[in-house]
């Protein structure tokens, strides 16, 4: 098991993305599914008082940096981060995320505004694709998101996406708590007193 477990090491520390069980089972002599499994269990306990640890995403596994270290590895690549998505980019990629297959007709409809710029930038970036054509007059192109989608937003699969009633919760909340922040910041009005 040491020397499945130092393979797999080695796999996931040269890898610059996530690995399929599949494609270690592949690679990993004599290692079937079950032991690949108990292999990085293994490694994650060992890893508990390391920096990093492995972690499932976008369908595979991969060897990162520990979330509370985040801060520290932002400011040594601070010149080099990746370019942010627009706000107009991030919610045609919310109606692709949930929607999914889907026609920028209907992506327009729910923004309410035209996306083929915005269509453009994601597919460039390669968060979303094409998957094929609808079967409605005219036959649109329909749009669905890619393993990048899932590794730029740290999920492992598309049910890691909160559900709407989630989203609507956290909405609320967040409304609640710009209301109490209104209420705190308003100046008292001065006091009869006071003339």
């Amino acid at each position: 098991m040491k020397r499945i477990n130092r393979i797999i090491e080695s796999l996931l520390f040269a890898a610059d993305g996530p690995i399929s069980l599949k494609r270690l089972a592949q690679i990993v002599p004599d290692a079937d599914d079950d032991q690949i499994r108990e292999s990085i269990e293994e490694l994650n306990n060992h890893y508990q008082d390391h920096a990093f640890g492995i972690v499932r995403i976008a369908g595979g596994f991969q060897l990162v940096t520990r979330s509370e270290y985040h801060e520290h590895i932002q400011k040594m690549y601070a010149a080099r981060t990746r370019p942010r998505l627009s706000q107009a980019a991030l919610e045609a990629l919310s109606v692709i995320a949930y929607k999914q297959p889907v026609s920028r007709i209907e992506i327009e409809a729910v923004r309410g505004v035209n996306s083929d710029g915005v269509l453009g930038t994601l597919l460039e970036r390669g968060v979303i694709e094409i998957r094929g054509r609808a079967e409605t007059v005219g036959r649109p192109l329909l749009y669905g998101t890619t393993e990048e989608f899932l590794k730029y937003f740290g999920l492992n699969n598309q049910s890691d996406l909160p559900s709407m009633e989630e989203i609507e919760a956290m909405l609320r909340e967040r409304e609640e708590e710009r209301q109490e922040e209104e209420v705190t910041d308003r100046p008292e009005p001065p006091s009869e007193d006071a003339t």
